[in-house]
């Protein structure tokens, strides 16, 4: 202890559990660290959070301004909408899940199974019949009669794929009018014999004043929050 201040020591110990209460404890502590280092794959693959970003890199790809918006706005961007989109969700999970258990009204396996049926009525909501009849089939399953015969580890892949198909879809249709400019600016450009004035040049200040006049960011926004209701 130099010049009279108290330095702190931190010690982390592991003790012989002395009943199945201290067993349980650790048990949930280890599956708590667990979700925890995954939280971010989990945020990622059952939520909007892969439709709102492969559409937003489809619209900067479909400008051609390289690295404008910033990848980072751009993730910040879809975990913003990600967190609206989300938010009745999540708003569910709090008052039925973390608040009784957290009072503790009910066991953290009621917990659990009330946290994960929002998330799967979201993701069911979103996926194709066609993917998850893909994946029961793949898990070698019987036909389920409802959505609570279907295991979670069926749903999320399901979901993730019914989800890529959809960001694609989007996407492509973005991509079509800027296309079309590229396309117009070219032939122009060929006709009046400037072939060495690159196309990008003319068409890219064209597609971005377009992208604004028409305020191509609230469409976007908007198409993308109401395809999840």
């Amino acid at each position: 202890m130099p010049n009279g201040i108290p330095l702190p020591k931190i010690s982390f110990g592991v003790e012989t559990a002395q009943n199945p209460q201290d067993i349980s404890t650790s048990l949930q502590i280890l599956l708590l660290l667990t979700v925890l280092s995954l939280a971010p794959a989990l945020l990622i693959m059952v939520t909007s959070f892969t439709r709102i970003i492969i559409v937003l890199a489809f619209i900067r790809n479909a400008l051609g301004t390289q690295q404008i918006p910033p990848t980072q706005v751009l993730i910040g961007l879809a975990l913003f909408l990600t967190f609206f989109v989300m938010a009745p969700v999540f708003g569910q999970i709090n008052d039925n899940a973390i608040k009784p258990y957290t009072a503790e009204q009910i066991s953290f396996d009621q917990a659990f199974e009330r946290a994960s049926n929002p998330i799967r009525d979201f993701m069911f909501k979103q996926t194709r019949e066609k993917d998850l009849a893909l994946f029961v089939h793949l898990a070698k399953l019987d036909q389920p009669r409802t959505r609570a015969d279907v295991p979670t580890y069926v749903v999320i892949p399901s979901f993730i794929i019914s989800e890529l198909r959809a960001a694609f879809i989007i996407g492509f249709l973005i991509f079509i009018p800027f296309l079309v400019i590229d396309m117009v600016v070219a032939s122009i450009l060929m006709s009046m014999g400037m072939l060495m004035v690159p196309p990008v040049m003319i068409s890219l200040p064209i597609k971005i004043l377009l992208f604004v006049l028409v305020d191509g960011w609230h469409l976007v926004t908007r198409a993308l929050v109401m395809g999840f209701n």
